[in-house]
């Protein structure tokens, strides 16, 4: 490579990254202009990190359940990185189409996206890494430029569900409702208390809705618009954005919470849980689950899935509705569309814009078999 000195103002632009960008097309994280360009095309022309990228564009069940697999083995792929949605998909289809391919060549698994529910992060581990492969659960936003938490792989003792510890640099902090700090075990807002080289430096065009978006709720700290819990250990669990969290009688629930406690039971491949509006409670918990192939719906299995989610958060997490849905509202990259969900709850048909949708009609589907009734 020849190198050429530029100069400039150190506030020329670099890089524009469209926030919605999974609109546009697909790759195995869903969020293919912020990965593409960081992961793809920046780190594979970098003279200190040559490498050979693979960028997948299509569903990972096309034209069958195998195609991450056999893409692994053809290109004798080392990292393979994915969002827990496409994970907990493929789990529907259970081991045997993974283990029809070698994949002797993985060495490091990823996830991105979301949170990862250790169901999911387990099945991953042993199933598609037979145990040898470390899991990268990386947190980050198209804002911080790259990764804020993250293990390193065969360094970090792995936690499933956890997003570990901060990357070099970088410096969180956990709020509660009034800015304040909190130490130790805590669950609260997830902030950062300084800048690192990967953070945004404004919206193009708009320097007041960065300012307002980022950082006018807690004056000093950047706002991820995450929640999280800090365990006795020092890692970081994201329990999902803000703006999920539903307010049942007064208690603040983690939809991604009791998605994990549905997932966990053996019948159910992947949950989805929105909010309802309830004349009493303010919200209800309105829930679709997906089973896992060969298993039937029915009341008995509506009993235990309340139960176990009784059991593992408390009473006041106990579903109102549980929905059986064979598919859930996807885009081609597979990330849940939740805005959709909230509409079907509410029997709204206003559905806005839907064509990034990879199949429109289980959206129709999921209309006619909504629960009327909850308990």
């Amino acid at each position: 490579a020849v190198w050429r000195e530029e100069t400039g103002s150190p506030e020329e632009h670099l890089l524009l990254l469209w926030t919605g960008a999974s609109a546009l097309y697909t790759c195995g994280s869903g969020n293919p202009c912020r990965d593409t360009d960081t992961y793809v095309i920046t780190a594979s022309k970098q003279p200190v990190c040559v490498c050979v990228c693979v960028c997948f564009e299509g569903l990972p069940t096309y034209p069958d359940v195998s195609r991450m697999w056999e893409i692994v083995d053809k290109y004798h792929v080392t990292k393979f990185y994915t969002a827990p949605t496409a994970i907990r998909l493929l789990m529907k289809y259970g081991r045997e189409p993974v283990q029809k391919y070698k994949r002797d060549s993985l060495k490091v698994l990823g996830t991105v996206g979301e949170p990862i529910n250790p169901e999911a992060w387990q099945w991953y581990y042993s199933v598609v890494g037979e145990k040898r492969c470390p899991i990268v659960d990386t947190f980050w936003q198209t804002e911080t430029g790259g990764h804020v938490l993250t293990p390193l792989p065969a360094a970090t003792p792995m936690k499933p569900g956890s997003a570990t510890f901060p990357f070099f640099g970088v410096v969180p902090a956990v709020l509660n409702e009034s800015g304040e700090e909190l130490e130790g075990a805590s669950e609260g807002y997830l902030v950062f208390k300084q800048p690192w080289p990967g953070v945004m430096r404004t919206v193009y065009g708009n320097q007041q809705r960065f300012e307002t978006t980022y950082f006018k709720k807690f004056p000093g700290y950047y706002v991820t618009g995450d929640g999280c819990r800090r365990d006795k250990d020092g890692y970081y669990w994201i329990t999902g954005r803000i703006d999920d969290m539903l307010n049942v009688s007064g208690h603040l629930l983690s939809t991604a919470e009791v998605e994990s406690a549905l997932a966990e039971h053996e019948a159910v491949a992947e949950a989805a849980v929105v909010g309802r509006p309830h004349p009493v409670k303010g919200e209800s918990l309105y829930c679709f689950v997906t089973l896992t192939d060969g298993v039937t719906y029915s009341r008995t299995l509506e009993a235990e899935l309340k139960k176990q989610v009784r059991e593992k958060i408390g009473a006041i997490a106990t579903p109102d509705f549980i929905q059986n849905a064979p598919g859930l509202p996807k885009t081609r990259s597979g990330k849940i569309m939740r805005r959709v969900l909230r509409k079907i709850a509410c029997d709204e048909r206003d559905l806005g814009d839907i064509s990034t949708l990879a199949d429109s009609s289980v959206v129709e589907h999921l209309f006619q078999n909504r629960c009327c009734v909850g308990v």
